[in-house]
């Protein structure tokens, strides 16, 4: 068995057929998956949970509070949620660099 995990971020120009990568051990399955909009994000965890049986999500910090609660619930109760989110300063830090490079 493995640990099956999924790492999503948005992205506003993410094509998610041609923006991701799965990294493999022995040990563990990590899905690393840009998408363009949260509805991309639900019906892939949908289906990577019921295909692949992910233990796993992560999330980047631009979903909202509300996304990450329909997330889990796409997921399931079986699947661990969480969310990558730094600090104070970190988040202006990365507020900044969005900015320059056209994010928002």
């Amino acid at each position: 068995m493995k640990f099956r995990t999924i790492f999503l971020s948005k992205v506003p120009d993410a094509e998610p057929e041609q923006h991701r990568v799965l990294v493999e051990t022995d040990k563990m399955k990590l899905w690393v998956q840009l998408v363009k909009t949260s509805e991309q994000a639900f019906e892939l965890v949908w289906k990577l949970v019921a295909e692949e049986g992910h233990h796993s999500i992560l999330l980047c910090p631009g979903f909202s509070h509300g996304e990450v609660a329909r997330m889990q619930e796409a997921a399931g109760p079986s699947v661990s949620v969480s969310v990558a989110r730094g600090d104070g300063p970190g988040s202006q830090i990365i507020a900044d660099v969005f900015l320059q490079v056209g994010w928002h």
